[in-house]
């Protein structure tokens, strides 16, 4: 199949749940198609009559997955961006409207007039993260349980458990390191990783699980993350009655993360412990005092990965 002789030819793509939204530059061509699998090969087969330079689609860790792998498969160059770039690229040319389909030109422009890197990043990463993650959680529970046997069963029993100890710690080393593999093979892993490790109290798990297990973060405001992980609080009324705000659902896997980092980080920020310290004298109990604290952390986090910048000793 002949391709159009246009040369330099950029798309851009907004994905989105239920859409991907396409814009081609410079022919000034844009189409919607549905996010799945027929809308997502009626797009390629139409792509893939162009000589194209680059694909851009920004980084959402869920909804671009589909058609980045079909772009894999038909061998169409893409580039997997931050969303924190193109939205400094937007106020850097006075761009404010805001819609999908102007979403999707401006992503085009930013891969015309940037030219970001090409992606090898293989869209099932995201997911073998995830179940990495998933994984060094019940090798560390495991552990946990065998640390209790050995305090309780017989000497007899002891060296068994000991080598079991031995052998799940080289198997929680080595999704240590397959974690870090993955994150270091790519730049928006990388990147993500970097910032949320300079909050204190984020390490490279943390990191990886938030990566993996909240893909929407910096992606959303405040109170969307809050009630994402789980920790916005609730009020309960009905009539008269009104009970106490409680937290409810969410995402139990980040909350976990953040709350045994909140552990950590209470014992090298000040701000945090301070915080902390003034809910539980205000009568609040400890328990939820600590929430109160992740619920700060998730916001400042998704605030720095949001607009690409390191922690600071940020008022908490």
């Amino acid at each position: 199949m002949n391709k159009t002789v246009v040369q330099n030819i950029n798309v851009g793509v907004d994905p989105g749940k239920d859409f991907l939204d396409i814009h081609i530059l410079p022919l000034n061509e844009y189409f919607k198609v549905s996010n799945d699998k027929k809308g997502v090969t009626e797009a390629t087969k139409r792509l893939r009559k162009l000589n194209i330079e680059r694909v851009v689609i920004e980084s959402t860790g869920r909804y671009e997955a589909l058609f980045v792998s079909a772009c894999a498969k038909a061998d169409i160059p893409f580039s997997i961006v931050n969303p924190v770039h193109v939205k400094r690229f937007a106020g850097a040319i006075g761009r404010r409207a805001k819609t999908d389909k102007l979403d999707a030109a401006l992503i085009a422009q930013f891969g015309e007039v940037i030219q970001p890197k090409l992606s090898r990043l293989k869209p099932e990463n995201m997911q073998k993260m995830a179940d990495i993650v998933r994984r060094r959680d019940q090798l560390i529970e495991m552990q946990t349980k065998e640390k209790n046997r050995l305090q309780i069963m017989s000497k007899a029993i002891q060296p068994n458990i000991k080598a079991m100890l031995i052998l799940l710690k080289k198997q929680v080393n080595k999704m240590n390191d397959e974690l870090a593999k993955l994150i270091e093979s790519c730049p928006d892993y990388r990147a993500k990783s970097e910032l949320v490790q300079s909050m204190p109290g984020i390490g490279k798990i943390s990191a990886a699980a938030l990566i993996s297990y909240l893909p929407e973060l910096g992606l959303m405001n405040s109170e969307q993350v809050a009630s994402l992980v789980g920790v916005a609080p609730m009020n309960k009324e009905s009539g008269k009655y009104k009970g106490k705000q409680v937290t409810q659902g969410g995402r139990r896997q980040v909350r976990t993360v953040l709350f045994m980092a909140m552990m950590s980080t209470m014992q090298c920020n000040q701000k945090f412990k301070a915080f902390y310290e003034r809910l539980v004298e205000a009568g609040k109990p400890k328990k939820v005092a600590i929430i109160a604290c992740v619920r700060k952390m998730v916001i400042i986090l998704n605030s720095m990965v949001r607009d690409g910048v390191m922690w600071e000793e940020k008022t908490v």
